[in-house]
């Protein structure tokens, strides 16, 4: 979940670098920092906090050079500190290491390392890795004296590591070459020009340099110099990748004069819906255009059950996606948190379709998951935003979503291209199956219809600002809703947390009176999802046990509804839908709430405590 970035060229890096830190720190905000080298001497800052933090310092001492590496952390292994910051350095202080991921076996390493005499001082798992290639270094070295190429150091070493890791590498002794290997977490390589890379976990930090990316795989190792690059395998086997073209703006991931990235891609929402939909959907036929599945049709046909593999809000999403599918593709449906699936003996076979749902495509519970779902021979699917990213290239079949960059901790646009995405695969399978043209129409029609009455949504967003200057002084809420909504109220519950801090827990409407209820008073509101669909009547009834124990209510409702209105002490509005696309337009008011009330209480609403937007370890 940290960020790393290298820079080789001719350019200042210190420049380079940070601008590269400040797009990643949504991957983590603990603490950065950075190594430079200027000729034979390595320059190296490192400050706890945030990003802000160690630009300060740099202020008052610059690194000057024009090969160099960062890193901005989310800490798993020690406290975030100035000495825990990254990067790592070995014994003599020639070799500097930034990582992301985890070292697993990093207790033995360590252990090893110190009876050879290696001495540590950080409580990080990271620092046995500069003093593991150092070991490397020593041994067997040549009869001349010169110590081994810095690659040939890295990968020996390597070979001893278990875990995850993407890496960038530096050594005062070759100061023209960074070396830098992936395995389980997200590394990509963006080629400027001749001699002059740029190294990074995410094609955010590259997009201002190139769009000409090579997206490195797992068991790869970069070795970058002023002569040009080379990708070898822990094999010493020299490979070669296809150079990519990215077909994004870097303007993208720009706030655009927003006040925060969560409210400009809130405000994205519709464009997410009609680039997710774009070419795909077939109004007047009533069919989906997906040409991955397109190509996996037949088999598709013979599929007699789903599982949705998915974390955090993705995993919400493909709860919305299993009603989905089971009503109108008559398909039996399991949703699975991506972190327990692979604990578990999942009953799947050649007949199993398993979608996997991840923004960032890297997720690394998702990406487990999926290589166990191979393995047992399912047929594999992708809902992923980042084209290249590892799970993209490792499913049978896939969709993207086409959101865009995400650049908030708290995802809202993702989530919503996400459930245009499984709306599509319904109306795909459901034709596949026997869904009637006019059913096949109808779902269409109103999916197109989407975008315009999300903007509806969105021209009311002032109402949510005032309820959360009202409601931002309590400090407990449920969110309650039934059948379809049930998901949702578990994202706007989860919204909540993410970004206020406020206590909230989602729950669906009839389980309230098996236990949650007794919490109800005057202090713990709760925000009920009530539109006009099937489970209308249940719901009020539930609105009204709630409001004779003298709770306080919020109550999302389709425009119109006076009854409702008049049952709780604040309603919100938003226009008729087909059931199955309510939660589309539901969830815009919650993630709305949430982010006002997060501004209310002042929080960091980009960057919440504690949390990290890609989750590339387990």
């Amino acid at each position: 979940m940290c960020g790393i970035i290298g820079y080789i060229g001719k350019k200042d890096v210190q420049p380079i670098l940070m601008e590269g830190l400040r797009r990643m720190e949504y991957r983590g905000y603990d603490s950065a920092g950075l190594a430079v080298v200027d000729g034979k001497t390595m320059g190296v800052c490192k400050k706890q906090g945030k990003l802000t933090n160690l630009a300060n310092e740099l202020q008052e001492h610059d690194l000057p050079g024009t090969v160099g590496v960062g890193h901005i952390r989310w800490a798993t292994h020690g406290a975030p500190t100035d000495l825990n910051a990254h990067p790592h350095a070995d014994c003599q202080g020639e070799i500097f290491v930034v990582h992301n991921g985890i070292i697993e076996n990093y207790h033995e390493l360590r252990d090893m390392l110190k009876e050879r005499g290696h001495e540590f001082t950080t409580q990080t798992d990271t620092e046995v890795l500069p003093h593991l290639i150092e070991e490397m270094m020593k041994s067997d070295e040549p009869k001349a004296g010169h110590k081994k190429p810095l690659e040939q150091a890295v990968t020996e070493a390597l070979a001893l590591v278990q875990g995850a890791y993407g890496l960038a590498i530096l050594s005062s002794a070759e100061p023209e070459k960074i070396v830098a290997a992936r395995l389980g977490s997200p590394l990509v390589l963006g080629v400027v020009a001749p001699g002059e890379y740029v190294v990074a976990s995410d094609v955010t930090a590259i997009m201002p340099h190139t769009r000409d990316v090579i997206y490195v795989e797992d068991g790869d190792i970069l070795t970058l110099t002023p002569a040009g690059y080379k990708i070898t395998t822990l094999q010493n086997e020299t490979l070669d990748r296809q150079t990519t073209t990215v077909d994004w703006d870097v303007t993208q991931a720009e706030k655009s004069g927003y006040p925060h990235f969560m409210l400009k891609e809130i405000m994205e929402q519709p464009d997410a819906v009609e680039n997710a939909l774009r070419g795909r959907l077939i109004v007047e036929e009533g069919i989906a255009h997906l040409g991955g599945l397109n190509e996996q049709a037949e088999r598709l046909s013979k599929v007699n059950q789903v599982i949705i593999i998915a974390c955090g809000t993705a995993y919400y999403a493909g709860l919305v996606g299993e009603y989905m599918l089971e009503e109108y593709a008559g398909l039996p449906v399991q949703v699975e948190y991506a972190s327990e699936f692979r604990y578990r003996k999942p009953v799947l076979d050649e007949n199993t379709a398993v979608i996997v749902i991840s923004q960032s495509g890297e997720t690394a519970d998702t990406l487990a998951a999926l290589r166990e779902a191979k393995r047992k021979g399912a047929l594999t699917i992708g809902v992923v935003n980042v084209v290249g990213s590892t799970i993209a290239r490792e499913v049978d079949c896939g969709v993207y979503t086409h959101a865009g960059p995400e650049i908030a901790v708290a995802s809202t646009k993702a989530t919503m291209a996400q459930l245009t995405v499984l709306a599509l695969i319904t109306l795909f399978l459901g034709r596949q199956r026997g869904m009637s043209l006019v059913t096949g129409k109808r779902i269409a029609e109103e999916l197109r219809d989407i975008p315009a009455k999300l903007r509806t949504v969105l021209s009311n967003r002032s109402e949510l600002d005032q309820l959360a200057k009202q409601y931002a002084k309590f400090t407990h809420f449920y969110f309650l809703g039934r059948k379809y909504l049930y998901p949702m109220a578990m994202e706007g519950a989860l919204k909540l947390k993410e970004v206020s801090y406020l206590h909230a827990e989602g729950y669906p409407s009839g389980e309230m009176k098996h236990g949650p209820i007794a919490l109800i008073d005057d202090s713990f509101p709760s925000f009920i999802l009530t539109p006009r669909d099937s489970v209308y009547e249940k719901n009020v009834s539930n609105l009204q046990e709630i409001k004779a124990r003298g709770g306080n209510i919020i109550a999302l409702a389709t425009e119109g509804d006076e009854t409702v209105k008049s049952m709780v002490d604040a309603v919100v509005y938003i226009p008729k839908t087909l059931e199955m696309l309510t939660p589309m337009l539901a969830v815009v008011p919650m993630q709305l709430f949430a982010y006002y009330c997060a501004v209310v209480l002042g929080r960091d609403v980009d960057q919440p405590r504690n949390l990290a937007k890609s989750v590339t370890v387990e």
